[in-house]
């Protein structure tokens, strides 16, 4: 007998093709997320769930008695309670890799964004505001190229990301990480620096960690208040690696100029957000790896690692 599976979103004909030389499979294939008391009623006797982001706690693992494997969507698995998973032995994978190139395109067409005013400006032109005026001055943005970036958070996507600072914009470009990148030093000629130091000479700082115990909140007012005020502050990591109420002083005090983010600590984000009727604040919903190539390859990568776990095998991608 095949091991069930339950996808609680859609995914690729491809992806169903695969599963369905291995498993009994469900998906939920409907455009509306399916919702907790759905998901609930539908893992009561599955052997394994692949999701994007949903919260694996004690109470959906007591619906699920079956549940060996959780195969994330994501690289992200801060919605995995590891303990929980842990004294049940359900093996956690996720999805690392393959969304690299993807959401360093993002990051950095929020560092251009930011820069050049393209969201507010287009509202404008949009909005029938245009009018000539001396200079254009109420046009003026902020040059990219030459500038120096600062990357806290030197991973697969930070390397992507410097990169593309480097080579396409002759950045300088400085990083702050956990571990010191020697390889990335001497390839891109990336330098690294102390948070501190990292955050007074960057003229855009973009925020690229995981979301741990120890990253929560790791930007507040202690950390803007060291930017230049001229410094623009990108958010592409968790909502939760910030202090919303700390960025919104600092931009209603001008402390620093203006901020792009495609996260936020609630999402989908509260319509009251001050941050959302700010126009040097650039926004998007949680996009960072949401092109069609890169989505497909990551429900790939997570029915592939679910496959493996459920035949006994060592999945590529096991974070727990």
């Amino acid at each position: 007998m095949k091991p069930k599976v339950f996808v609680s979103q859609p995914v690729s004909q491809e992806v169903k093709d695969y599963l369905a030389q291995y498993c009994d499979f469900k998906v939920w294939d409907q455009k509306v997320p399916i919702k907790r008391e759905d998901l609930l009623q539908e893992i009561g006797d599955v052997d394994g769930l692949i999701t994007s982001g949903r919260r694996i706690t004690e109470n959906l693992l007591n619906h699920a008695p079956n549940l060996k494997v959780v195969s994330n969507i994501s690289v992200g698995y801060n919605n995995f309670d590891l303990e929980a998973m842990k004294s049940r032995n359900v093996i956690g994978t996720n999805t690392p890799g393959v969304l690299d190139e993807t959401v360093a395109d993002l990051a950095f067409g929020l560092i251009l964004a930011s820069a050049r005013r393209i969201a507010e400006l287009d509202k404008i032109v949009k909005d029938g505001k245009w009018e000539p005026t001396s200079g254009d001055d109420c046009f003026v943005g902020v040059d990219v190229y030459g500038a120096t970036l600062g990357i806290i958070g030197m991973g697969r996507i930070g390397e992507a990301i410097a990169r593309r600072a480097r080579l396409g914009f002759n950045m300088d470009v400085l990083y702050y990480n956990r571990n010191r990148k020697p390889d990335a030093e001497e390839k891109l000629g990336v330098k690294y620096s102390d948070l501190d130091s990292l955050l007074q000479q960057s003229d855009f700082v973009l925020l690229m960690t995981p979301l741990t115990p120890e990253t929560e909140k790791m930007i507040g007012e202690k950390e803007f208040k060291l930017m230049k005020k001229s410094a623009i502050f990108i958010n592409v990591s968790r909502g939760q690696t910030i202090d919303e109420e700390a960025l919104t002083a600092a931009l209603e005090n001008k402390e620093i100029h203006a901020a792009a983010l495609d996260v936020f600590e609630q999402e989908p984000v509260n319509k009251d957000n001050p941050l959302l009727k700010m126009p040097n604040v650039v926004t998007t919903p949680h996009i960072g790896s949401a092109s069609r190539k890169t989505t497909d390859a990551m429900a790939m990568k997570a029915a592939t690692n679910m496959v493996a776990a459920l035949l006994g095998e060592e999945p590529e991608n096991r974070v727990i």
